[in-house]
């Protein structure tokens, strides 16, 4: 992990969000739903959702629909029951792509996929046929705007915590964790005064591979079709691309 960034390409994708805002605010309801169905509607208590609306309150998504996905989650009648799925398959060059899907319906998660994969040069495989090329770690993000604390400082708190690695640049503190202990990290960061801009469980890909110029542009489309899909949650994959 040492001197990966993975907030850059965060960053850069933050414009491209934007514009598609509808869809951006149907995935932060799905983010919403899910933490409030798994750790409870109150987010005093919960960590978890109370970060996921914290960040759609940032994209300026309605209080409306903030309360209307942790009714959902919370009401013990009638409501959608989402279930996370990972689509694994091949880009052009055989770069390695791996789907995190949040849906209510999988034969229209999976045929949207395929269509996605299909059309511009990749391929969906069978389960576990990528999978092994990623690393799952904690992963949280700390602005250092208007933050006073130096790396050594920053680096004792990530230790003593519970994290594994930190790494450092102008804008942000990223720091690593075990898949395991993101949440005790996390919240043990919380508790020292830190504000987080971001907390999750993700994927990092163990090695990269590149893809020329003629690929690349059909690549790019694929991930745009992907990330277009209102059930697609995260696209991970390991090609080298310009960000």
């Amino acid at each position: 992990m040492a001197g990966h960034s993975k907030w850059s390409k965060i960053k850069n994708s933050k414009g491209a969000a934007d514009q598609a805002r509808g869809k951006v605010f149907q995935k932060f309801s799905k983010d919403i739903y899910l933490a409030a169905k798994e750790g409870g509607p109150d987010p005093s208590s919960n960590p978890a959702l109370r970060l996921k609306i914290e960040k759609a309150k940032a994209a300026n998504m309605p209080n409306d629909n903030i309360n209307r996905a942790i009714q959902k989650a919370s009401s013990n009648g009638e409501g959608e029951n989402y279930e996370e799925i990972y689509y694994e398959g091949y880009g052009p060059n055989g770069v390695a792509v791996l789907v995190e899907a949040l849906t209510n319906n999988r034969n229209r998660s999976a045929t949207n996929i395929r269509v996605a994969f299909n059309k511009n040069g990749g391929a969906l495989g069978e389960s576990g046929s990528v999978a092994y090329m990623f690393d799952r770690k904690g992963y949280i993000v700390i602005e250092r705007e208007g933050l006073d604390v130096d790396e050594d400082t920053m680096l004792m708190s990530v230790l003593e915590a519970g994290g594994e690695e930190l790494v450092t640049s102008d804008e942000v503190f990223e720091i690593y964790t075990n898949p395991s202990d993101w949440k005790e990290v996390r919240d043990a960061l919380e508790a020292e005064g830190y504000t987080l801009e971001q907390a999750e469980s993700t994927m990092f890909p163990q090695t990269m591979v590149d893809i020329d110029p003629e690929n690349e542009a059909k690549f790019r489309m694929m991930l745009e079709k992907l990330e277009e899909d209102d059930d697609v949650q995260e696209v991970y994959h390991n090609a080298n691309l310009d960000d």
